[in-house]
């Protein structure tokens, strides 16, 4: 190799998205990827031109109401991949690279998938006060009847950067919470890749700002269907999503009558002060809160923080914490839980000692789920 050979070489310099993972073509000629695309995750061609100064090519593989959640193997032009969307778990799929079409090679749900009814996922885009487009899934329950009322949750992803796409979660399950009676509009709201990298990093340092409205203009437009019953109004999430829990139940106006956030992020100095990411909050947050040369802290630390808003929380909230979260550390949930008990509120702590800041034992997914469904049913059915 060369001198100039050897040094680095941004192939998607040119492309305004967001690489999830890579596998380099057999070739060698470039790479095949996966990205967040407009509330999908797709498969991507990048060719390498012999021109240094012209932009690389990026080709769009695959298009649908899905998500390509990794790449196995190539074999010429077919690419073995996984794929999933919100009423089916991952499935290996055969993708011919050259035009895109897919084949199921495993089908190991679908014997199960017969013996269920499976929900309508619809996108929904709302217009908001700074002219800019929000994109949200909205997924209905099976059997859906327009003429009827049901209970609508809102979904607050994490991150939060992290994509919101045609996941199939055990945890955030939206399958199975339609099947519960419930409708659910998940927004790709400020801080999503896929939407363009501004997009994607408007969200950093403004934690409380923009992102905020763009959830409340989510639920608001929702509501005006017929069939939401704005009565019955729901607000859940985790980490970030948490964090977006605990700060919508100072500033909801009344619109939701429950909140569930789990390894919610809820006092940010506290938070800087222990979690084991420190890199990420002191970019996050604009620098560290005693450093005042470089950031407000009345703008920043102490205004993002849902910490400062309790005094304005009067609604019912479930809170989930695991024990061996070093991201968002168990300070955070136990202080949430204190205040709402303080301030009066119901409330409830689902302490997992044995969790991180996810949920990974069988065991504790299926009480997980037994309290999450115990609590909306009581507080939204």
């Amino acid at each position: 190799l060369s001198l100039h050979d050897a040094l680095p070489i941004c192939l998607t310099r040119d492309w305004d998205e967001t690489v999830s993972s890579f596998r380099w073509k057999e070739d060698g000629s470039g790479l095949y990827i996966t990205a967040p695309y407009h509330g999908t995750e797709q498969l991507f061609e990048v060719k390498r031109t012999a021109d240094e100064e012209a932009a690389n090519e990026v080709r769009q593989i695959t298009k649908g109401d899905f998500d390509i959640t990794g790449i196995a193997a190539q074999q010429g032009s077919v690419l073995f991949v996984t794929r999933t969307d919100m009423n089916h778990a991952a499935e290996v799929f055969l993708v011919n690279t050259e035009n895109g079409s897919m084949q199921a090679l495993t089908h190991v749900n679908d014997a199960f998938y017969k013996t269920i009814q499976l929900c309508s996922v619809r996108s929904r885009y709302t217009e908001l006060e700074d002219g800019a487009s929000l994109f949200s899934w909205v997924i209905y329950p099976p059997g859906f009847d327009s003429t009827k009322k049901y209970p609508t949750l809102l979904y607050c992803q994490g991150g939060p950067q992290s994509a919101l796409t045609q996941f199939y979660s055990f945890r955030w399950n939206f399958q199975l919470m339609a099947a519960n009676g419930y409708i659910v509009i998940a927004p790709n709201r400020r801080g999503m890749p896929g939407h363009g990298t501004q997009w994607n990093e408007s969200i950093s340092k403004n934690w409380g700002g923009q992102v905020m409205r763009d959830y409340l203009s989510a639920i608001d437009d929702i509501s005006k269907e017929s069939y939401v019953d704005t009565a019955r109004r729901g607000c859940v999430g985790a980490s970030y999503g948490g964090y977006s829990v605990f700060y919508l139940a100072g500033i909801h106006n009344n619109r939701f009558k429950s909140f569930i956030a789990h390894d919610g992020v809820f006092d940010l100095r506290s938070m800087f002060g222990t979690t084991e990411e420190l890199w990420f909050v002191d970019w996050e947050f604009g620098g560290r809160y005693w450093e005042r040369e470089k950031i407000d802290v009345q703008k920043g630390m102490i205004r993002n923080s849902p910490s400062e808003m309790v005094s304005k929380w009067n609604t019912p909230i479930l809170i989930y914490q695991g024990g061996k979260d070093y991201r968002v550390p168990i300070e955070q949930g136990l202080q949430a839980f204190q205040a709402a008990q303080l301030r009066g509120i119901k409330s409830k702590l689902v302490y997992l000692p044995d969790e991180n800041h996810w949920v990974l034992k069988p065991q504790n997914s299926v009480l997980w789920q037994r309290v999450f469904f115990d609590w909306l049913d009581k507080y939204l059915k």
